[in-house]
């Protein structure tokens, strides 16, 4: 039996591009004095800690906003910190008691950065409520590859704004107050109904020796 078999038919791809940040924005954020510091922290500590033999936990947090037209604007890294005493705790008494730290895998976002994020912090200066799509925190999705903890998650905007959304943190509930990891400020990310924010946080450890 012999014959023929064709095809037909279009195929049509869609790219979805996403560009960075305006110049203007990148600037504004980058100078800083806290990303400054951060930024020599996050590159200096590990290799000085490698050097003459101390650990290090530092982290940093890269930002997308998807808008609500489906438009894509691409943050960078927009903040690095240390971890927060309330964190290093939390550890501690983990190892102490053969207990669990908790869920430490909510993204939380914020209208105010004064004053700026410090190891005591133990919550948000001004976080969001209402404003997150079913009232909560995003929960991220996690992984950990060689001493470095990533979390990813994605915060949707439910009420009318613009809200100007300037901290972020890690927290062990999705509402509520509990243990926070860390709390990163930047230049102002406004956000409207319907847009979503991506928030990927890098927590690297690095033994001493």
């Amino acid at each position: 039996m012999e014959g023929l078999l064709g095809t037909k038919g279009n195929l049509k791809v869609r790219v979805n591009s996403c560009p960075k940040a305006r110049m203007s924005w990148r600037v504004k954020n980058a100078v800083r004095w806290s990303f400054i510091r951060g930024w020599i922290a996050y590159h200096v500590a590990p290799i000085l800690g490698k050097t003459i033999g101390f650990g290090t936990f530092i982290s940093r947090l890269s930002l997308k906003l998807h808008k609500a037209n489906g438009e894509w604007v691409d943050y960078g890294v927009v903040d690095y910190r240390v971890v927060t005493t309330a964190f290093i705790t939390a550890l501690a008494l983990a190892l102490g008691t053969q207990a669990s730290p908790g869920n430490l895998f909510y993204h939380a976002l914020g209208i105010d950065d004064d004053p700026a994020p410090a190891v005591g912090d133990t919550g948000m200066n001004t976080e969001l409520t209402t404003e997150y799509t079913g009232n909560v925190r995003a929960t991220g999705t996690h992984t950990e590859l060689a001493g470095v903890y990533t979390s990813v998650a994605t915060n949707t905007i439910d009420e009318a704004g613009p809200f100007a959304i300037v901290e972020h943190g890690v927290m062990g509930a999705n509402s509520g107050a509990s243990t926070l990891i860390d709390r990163h400020i930047f230049a102002a990310v406004n956000m409207d109904n319907g847009d979503s924010l991506v928030s990927t946080y890098t927590l690297t450890f690095t033994a001493g020796g």
